[in-house]
């Protein structure tokens, strides 16, 4: 079992930038890969950013690539963070944002879910 609490969402002016923390803990915690799902109101949850069990490897949906950046902090067996960083924010970016774990392919729903935050950019 692998437990996500996200954290860092809020209200940010367009332009502006919001880093996003996500503490996944459990067992197996670090041979899941672990990303970023979005959901804005009246849409389908979509696939953000993911990065691999070793830290490595990562993918980014288009309308991300170049602005967001993902990494993680593997320093422990059992507990595991995954970061966000958001840059040059737009209102299409207004959305609750989830934490995921599980396995491959990156861009895959993974088992495990975060509560979600919100990310609000007002234009």
């Amino acid at each position: 079992q692998v437990h996500l609490v996200e954290s860092g969402g809020g209200l940010v002016q367009a332009g502006g930038s919001l880093r996003l923390s996500c503490v996944a803990s459990g067992g197996a915690v670090r041979a899941y890969k672990l990303g970023w799902f979005r959901q804005a109101p009246g849409k389908e949850r979509e696939f953000v950013a993911a990065i691999r069990s070793s830290g490595g490897r990562t993918s980014y949906a288009d309308s991300v690539a170049g602005r967001f950046s993902i990494s993680r902090d593997t320093t422990t067996n059992t507990q595991n963070t995954v970061y966000l960083q958001m840059d040059s924010l737009k209102p299409t970016d207004t959305a609750v944002y989830y934490c995921n774990a599980g396995g491959l392919p990156l861009d895959s729903w993974g088992r495990y879910w975060g509560q979600g935050t919100q990310v609000t950019v007002s234009s």
